[in-house]
């Protein structure tokens, strides 16, 4: 009986906040043309509580699509541009020795930008690792650390970072360890030809486009915990788990895998996944999710949890389709 109430909590809950999840996607829609599957994925690591890679070329909306849910979200948003010379204390903050009017010298802690609820971090691959690894640490910890004393970051706090792709000139890639701080690396490719229409003859009009907030951080937080509490039915959870596990070299689900990858996702890789489709199946409306939402999110989750031998990518062995392959075997 405990559970019939739970879930039938769950499902006023969700009912209630079905709406302004939907008028969170059209307020969005207003200033992002196209990119759906983006701003879907986008939407779902949020509500997951994680952090978000995108990648892409200069000039795809990556910084407008993090200005605009800053926006809408309600949240205290800034952003920072990555350079090679950006320091840690540039993102952290410093402390400096102020002067009391007793004549007393004592420490006082200026917060860097990174105390907000909404940080962008714009091209994260081209500050040094010293620089990312501060980034990174304050990601996955919630806090930072200066001269001894911890300093709480603000709650929900989500780093939405932009990285161009690697091939390009003055990058630094980003570590494995670090790379897995992200719930999910999301690729933002071209707009098809209605889109960049659309783009095209609303950027270049003289029309100011006034967006509104939707929700706010406390809502947010409360999604959140109402992802937590959706159930997971136990075929979801073993799909995740045979997914997961058959992207590793020692127990690689198909034979000719286990010579391709170099090394594979780890355990919070399948935590990520299942908080993932969790907010998928709450963004639609639904109670639970299901192996659709297992298939659908594989590839964003996982790409920059693995990665392949030098032998496989000689070969033209792609992580597309090796995933793609590994998702064929969930039926």
């Amino acid at each position: 009986m405990a559970g019939d109430s739970e879930s039938t909590l769950a499902l006023a809950e969700i009912e209630g906040l079905a709406p302004r999840l939907a008028a969170l996607r059209a307020e969005i829609g207003q200033a992002i043309f196209g990119q759906q599957a983006v701003i879907e994925q986008t939407l779902i690591t949020l509500l997951a509580g994680g952090h978000v890679l995108l990648v892409g070329v200069p000039g795809l909306g990556k910084t407008l699509l993090v200005e605009t849910l800053g926006t809408v979200l309600g949240l205290t948003a800034r952003r920072v541009q990555f350079t090679p010379d950006l320091m840690p204390a540039d993102i952290l903050g410093s402390e400096v020795l102020d002067e009391g009017a007793d004549g007393r010298r004592r420490f006082r802690f200026l917060p860097g930008p990174v105390f907000c609820q909404l940080l962008m971090a714009d091209e994260i691959n081209r500050a040094s690792p010293r620089t990312q690894s501060a980034l990174l640490q304050a990601m996955q910890e919630g806090k930072v650390a200066i001269g001894g004393t911890e300093h709480p970051l603000p709650r929900p706090f989500h780093v939405l970072a932009t990285q161009n792709p690697i091939e390009q000139e003055g990058t630094y890639p980003l570590p494995e360890a670090q790379l897995d701080r992200f719930l999910m690396e999301i690729d933002i490719g071209y707009p098809d030809l209605a889109d960049e229409r659309a783009m095209l003859l609303a950027t270049t009009s003289d029309r100011e486009l006034a967006l509104r907030p939707v929700i706010d951080g406390e809502a947010l937080r409360a999604a959140q915990r109402l992802v937590r509490r959706l159930p997971v039915g136990e075929s979801v959870v073993s799909a995740i788990l045979a997914l997961v596990r058959g992207a590793r070299p020692e127990s690689a689900a198909l034979a000719d895998l286990a010579s391709q990858i170099a090394w594979g996702p780890g355990p919070r890789a399948a935590q990520a996944l299942m908080l993932a489709v969790r907010a998928r199946a709450l963004l639609d409306g639904r109670i639970a999710p299901s192996l659709d939402d297992v298939v659908a999110l594989a590839a964003p989750v996982l790409r920059h949890r693995m990665a392949l031998t030098f032998a496989a990518r000689a070969d033209g062995v792609t992580l597309a389709g090796v995933i793609a392959r590994l998702v064929e075997r969930l039926g």
